[in-house]
């Protein structure tokens, strides 16, 4: 009698064997967070990655759930330049909703899954050290109040957590030498995160499928681009609003060290397998040269 293996896994098999022992950063975030089939998928995704032997790192955002928070406690939001400005009341509940509800959800769903993980924020170990974020508008450098951007990352923390097999939950959130807290977008914190830690791979998942020639033609989905084309597509300003800080904290990353950021829509699932272990792929690759 004949043996049968499926067409997928025969594909799979060198991927499997190039990426075993390597480090891949994971950021969630976006609304496909609020569907629990999809989450439900990813998890079932990430334990086939550990099951391989590849090292996992997650960062993970939250903005609906602290929109919600902030509703619930009758403070309103004010944005300048599409930042939310934070003063101290609203950073300490933007820093209650990543650490103590969003990342708690991700650790308890992964254990529940049979994997180890721990919750960390940037304050733990001296994670991740920020300074303030400041914009440029038509009145001049605006301070964003306890908006940072990453400074510096210390990766003796998850270094040890990984080397006993867990996998770190860190919520983008940074602290200074005097005493601040700062909330710092997930997108850029996982960026630095995957340089710093020396990352095969950044996978960031959202909720569009990739990136876009004409947004949003389905036909002009980019499935592979280098540095160069990266640094064009930024600069020809053709792209979609949200897809503009993705696209530069990919850049930020390959400049960093990583090897090939990818962007995927977690809202299909099983998606990060599909892009991981097919020649196709699903979504956006980037890397430092095609």
């Amino acid at each position: 009698m004949s043996n049968f293996i499926p067409d997928q896994l025969i594909e799979a098999v060198p991927y499997i064997i190039r990426f075993q022992g390597k480090m891949f950063v994971v950021k969630m975030g976006g609304s496909f967070m609020e569907d629990k089939d999809a989450m439900n998928a990813l998890y079932e995704d990430i334990v086939v990655l550990s099951l391989l032997g590849i090292k996992i790192i997650i960062v993970h955002g939250g903005g609906k759930a602290i929109n919600e928070k902030l509703m619930h406690y009758g403070i309103e939001s004010h944005f300048i330049g599409g930042f939310r400005y934070t003063d101290s009341k609203t950073m300490d509940i933007v820093e209650m909703t990543l650490s103590g509800s969003v990342g708690k959800e991700i650790v308890f769903n992964l254990q529940q899954a049979g994997l180890k993980a721990v919750g960390l924020n940037g304050k733990d170990g001296h994670l991740m050290k920020a300074e303030p974020k400041r914009i440029e508008t038509e009145e001049g450098l605006v301070d964003l109040g306890f908006v940072g951007e990453v400074e510096a990352i210390q990766t003796e923390l998850l270094e040890l957590l990984v080397a006993q097999n867990y996998i770190p939950v860190v919520s983008p959130i940074g602290y200074d030498d005097f005493g601040n807290t700062y909330n710092i977008n997930a997108d850029s914190a996982a960026a630095a995160v995957a340089g710093a830690i020396g990352a095969e791979k950044l996978i960031l998942m959202t909720d569009v499928d990739g990136i876009y020639g004409e947004f949003p033609k389905k036909e002009t989905l980019i499935k592979m681009m280098d540095l160069s084309e990266s640094y064009a597509l930024c600069d020809e300003g053709r792209l979609e609003g949200g897809m503009i800080p993705k696209l530069e904290c990919a850049i930020a990353a390959i400049e960093g060290g990583v090897h090939s950021v990818h962007m995927i829509n977690g809202s299909w699932k099983h998606s990060l397998l599909t892009e991981i272990f097919s020649n196709e792929g699903i979504g956006t690759m980037i890397t430092r040269r095609v």
